[in-house]
């Protein structure tokens, strides 16, 4: 694939260079953190409309997850070789190019009325999106000099919890629709009826994912044309294999970590709809608000943590702010009304910081097998995939 660009290695890339030389570039790249979290955080609204229109169980519609979430364990691999071979941008491109094929597919999804063909679409968006994050975070940081290379990832990162706030909002507009059938009035309707609100509801998301669709189809013809540097990696940091990365601790510790968290992390805001309806007895455009405002705790929760790591070691943090989810999380179950939403948004403030925090514990000091070891871990996110279906 002929693509205009500059090709660099890593260390060139991290010399000094001209700073507007890489601002567009920068601000290209920071946009993927943005789409990719808005996408995800449609999630949590989709499974509990898609759950009432086709009378799901709980087990049946945590397979949106497990749908999303084995994408990252199917493409981690193939996602690390595509930018070893032939670089950043093309994967980006390619990660790009299947985002947008996967959101077109939720029309002929919603044409057909079956719900097989949408977990089939979002698994195409899933397996963009394990190639777009994969190639991005570690892009972002070599946009620029090696000292402001934290800030940098940091900054795009910030984007993506913005995105965790506004996409359950718009997706609540955009996708609930006007009659707010309860699952009991659902279930009690007539065939004929049923089926005309199956279609109803089917084709209120065609709205929403045609249009995310085209925006992803023009950011990828920009990145076509934009003139990138393309950053080759030492060959050298490519003889590592497998069992050879698995010979440190810290990693070894870091997938395990990795996997739990991510898990945990999906059952909390997956179900965050169904599970604050029930709790504290509101309706669901309600309790999709309410996402939304844990997605801004989790935005705000990652600059907080971000200040604090100037004064604590960041395993140390990790932990404080696991115990506080933990008890957050039992309040959660146990408690009644609206203290169980102020729960869970607790919840999504203080483990905000977990996912780079153990990623990067993770991968610290494994030498020529980083991009292994940070091949192991995002194949670790299949957690996402596994624990929601124990939950449901």
């Amino acid at each position: 694939m002929n693509l205009p660009n500059e090709t660099l290695t890593e260390q060139d890339a991290l010399a000094p260079p001209s700073r507007k030389q890489y601002l567009f570039p920068l601000i290209l790249i920071t946009s993927l953190f943005f789409f990719w979290g808005f996408v995800h955080n449609l999630d949590p609204i989709l499974i509990p409309h898609l759950r009432k229109a086709f009378k799901l169980t709980d087990l049946e519609s945590s397979l949106v997850d497990f749908s999303v979430f084995i994408a990252y364990f199917v493409m981690a691999m193939p996602a690390g070789y595509l930018m070893r071979k032939w670089g950043y941008k093309t994967g980006i491109i390619v990660g790009l190019l299947l985002f947008g094929i996967g959101s077109f597919l939720f029309i002929p999804a919603a044409d057909t009325k079956m719900y097989a063909f949408f977990l089939g679409a979002l698994f195409v968006i899933a397996c963009g999106l394990a190639v777009l994050e994969t190639a991005a975070n570690p892009y972002v940081t070599i946009l620029g000099p090696a000292k402001t290379a934290d800030f940098r990832l940091n900054f795009s990162q910030s984007f993506n919890g913005l995105a965790a706030f506004l996409a359950p909002i718009v997706g609540a507009k955009y996708i609930f629709t006007e009659a707010g059938y309860s699952e009991a009035q659902v279930k009690a309707m007539t065939p004929a009826a049923y089926d005309a609100y199956v279609t109803a509801e089917a084709a209120s998301v065609k709205g929403p994912y045609t249009i995310l669709g085209i925006v992803i189809i023009l950011v990828l013809v920009l990145f076509i044309f934009t003139k990138l540097p393309d950053i080759k990696s030492d060959p050298n940091e490519e003889k590592s294999k497998v069992s050879d990365a698995l010979q440190f601790k810290n990693l070894r510790w870091g997938i395990v970590a990795q996997f739990f968290y991510v898990g945990a992390q999906v059952c909390v805001l997956s179900f965050f709809v169904r599970f604050v309806v029930v709790s504290a007895n509101i309706d669901e455009k309600a309790a999709a608000v309410y996402a939304g405002f844990a997605g801004l705790a989790f935005m705000l929760g990652r600059f907080v943590g971000t200040f604090f790591m100037k004064f604590l070691p960041s395993k140390q943090l990790l932990s404080i702010y696991a115990i506080i989810s933990m008890l957050l999380t039992l309040v959660a179950i146990f408690g009644e009304g609206s203290i169980t939403i102020y729960a869970l948004i607790g919840v999504s403030f203080f483990m905000s910081i977990m996912f780079p925090t153990i990623f990067s514990l993770g991968i610290s000091d494994l030498g020529q097998h980083t991009k292994t070891g940070s091949s192991l871990i995002v194949m670790a996110i299949v957690g996402g995939a596994i624990l929601p279906l124990f939950l449901g």
